[in-house]
């Protein structure tokens, strides 16, 4: 069965030689503070940096999950006030978690599978948090209107959430203070690790903060994580065997070429896209092309989800279920570099012979 759900997704057909390589290798063994780890964490954190174009700049960190850098981000980047673009269930649980740790949270609130059209930011805004990729309603901001933000709020951190989007988005991270995501996703591994990159901007700020007796975590605030990081370390033992994986995945995808990543994805997106348009019975939930997901798509399938369902796994494909209150009348299918066209045109057909 083939398992098209956002996440934990299909996992990338290389895993399972990878994992035999690590138990091979005693990977699973290694201790954090020995040589060999340090060299996966720098094989990780250097083939990431050539994958996605991320600058010596920023420092890229590890963490138990994304869900994690959440409420990292918000401790050690807010001292009182973020301001936060929600259209979907996992925005708005960031703007939930930044009430919660006491901060002056604004936001600005989408109906489901619409995009935004006023991007303006109060002033004294710390940190302008946007959700990239939306996995729960499969709406996708253009790149350039992050960018944007960062332009037109110079002095605000902008904060993105890429959880169920990268590696396919080229951000400049000259115009992104902080990019965060988890590995289950669009990087077909198993679930477990989170990748936090900051750039000297958001250093400074949870230093500043630090020494003006803000709570910014223990033993995972965002310095201590950073200090560690250039040593090719974490502060405590951590996911080992995520790491080593990431890496191994990512030189993988190097091999393939970013380019080619991409292109796959647009390919596989258009035709999804262009059958769910054109059919009679289902349509995509995002009607605004500009902000149509391309790696986690949204089908409005009303009362024929259960048949569907039915038609797609007698082929060997698992689709999503809709999020939360969508359970019953959407599904949701990833569109990740673990998808194969092959698998994408099936879909398709499937869909379109319903």
């Amino acid at each position: 069965m083939i398992n098209l759900t956002p996440g934990p997704s299909q996992l990338y057909f290389t895993v399972a030689d990878h994992l035999k390589k690590a138990l091979r290798e005693n990977v699973l063994s290694l201790s954090h503070r020995s040589k060999d780890f340090e060299m996966i964490y720098q094989e990780s954190t250097e083939g990431l940096r050539s994958l996605l174009g991320i600058p010596d700049t920023h420092s890229i960190v590890f963490t138990s999950s994304a869900t994690e850098v959440w409420e990292r981000s918000i401790q050690n980047l807010v001292a009182e006030k973020s301001f936060h673009f929600v259209n979907g269930a996992f925005s708005k649980r960031y703007h939930e978690i930044a009430q919660q740790l006491g901060k002056q949270a604004l936001l600005r609130e989408a109906a489901e599978g619409e995009s935004f059209s006023d991007f303006s930011i109060p002033k004294d805004t710390e940190l302008i948090a946007v959700t990239h990729n939306e996995t729960s309603t499969g709406v996708s901001w253009p790149v350039n209107a992050i960018h944007s933000l960062k332009d037109n709020n110079p002095d605000a951190l902008v904060v993105v959430d890429a959880v169920s989007s990268l590696p396919y988005p080229q951000f400049d991270y000259t115009k992104v203070d902080s990019v965060f995501f988890s590995v289950q996703k669009a990087f077909g591994m198993p679930a477990g690790l989170g990748v936090w990159i900051v750039n000297e901007a958001c250093l400074a700020k949870a230093e500043t903060l630090q020494a003006q007796g803000y709570q910014t975590g223990t033993y995972h605030n965002l310095s201590t994580l950073h200090a560690f990081a250039k040593k090719h370390q974490t502060p405590e033992t951590p996911n080992v065997l995520g790491i080593y994986l990431l890496g191994k995945i990512v030189g993988d995808f190097l091999r393939r070429g970013i380019l080619t990543l991409r292109r796959e994805t647009d390919y596989k997106a258009a035709i999804l896209y262009n059958t769910l348009q054109d059919h009679a019975q289902i349509k995509p939930l995002v009607q605004d092309v500009h902000w149509q997901s391309k790696t986690v798509i949204v089908a409005n399938t009303g009362s024929h989800t259960a048949a569907i369902r039915t038609a797609l796994q007698a082929k060997g494909l698992a689709p999503g279920e809709g999020y939360g209150k969508s359970k019953e009348n959407q599904l949701r299918f990833a569109n990740f570099p673990a998808h194969s066209k092959e698998q994408y045109e099936l879909l398709v057909d499937t869909l379109a012979a319903f």
